[in-house]
């Protein structure tokens, strides 16, 4: 099996997840199914149906979060000696040359990615192109749009 990379925050809320799911979730589905079958009959019972659904769902994230957890590799960014590079992990600030756009981004795993909090997947065209350098190095980011080119002002191993 392949290892996917996770951080430690990452690891922890699917942790916290999969603990809601078991105990929160799964329980109140199940109370639910128990209810709409005292009702009676389960084919034309919209209740027990929906309650059916839901457990599936649940189930489904259940096993998927399992399967994530049991197949990660958690990496502690604060205990890896990067010599100053960008790795996994890292929380980056950059520079866009031509805008003077400041944008700071920390690189995760592909589940734990969102831009909109500033996380991006290790496996995005912005990451790659920064695994490896150190600050002061300008790369190039090849966009939808043409090529952007960034420069490394900060490097963060939080």
């Amino acid at each position: 099996m392949i290892k996917v990379p996770l951080t430690v925050t990452g690891a922890e809320k699917l942790r916290a997840e999969l603990e809601e799911l078991k105990s929160v979730v799964r329980p109140r589905i199940i109370a639910s199914i128990a209810t709409a079958r005292a009702h009676g009959d389960l084919k034309e019972n919209a209740e027990y149906h929906a309650a059916k659904e839901q457990q599936s769902f649940a189930e489904g994230r259940i096993s998927e979060i399992e399967g994530k957890l049991s197949n990660a590799q958690i990496i502690d960014v604060t205990k890896v000696d990067a010599n100053g590079k960008v790795v996994f992990g890292a929380t980056v600030e950059i520079e866009d040359v031509e805008s003077g756009k400041l944008v700071t981004y920390q690189i995760v795993g592909e589940d734990e990615a969102n831009i909109k909090e500033g996380r991006i997947s290790v496996g995005s065209p912005i990451a790659r192109a920064l695994i490896g350098k150190e600050v002061e190095d300008v790369v190039i980011v090849k966009a939808p749009g043409g090529n952007v080119e960034y420069e490394i002002l900060e490097i963060k191993y939080i």
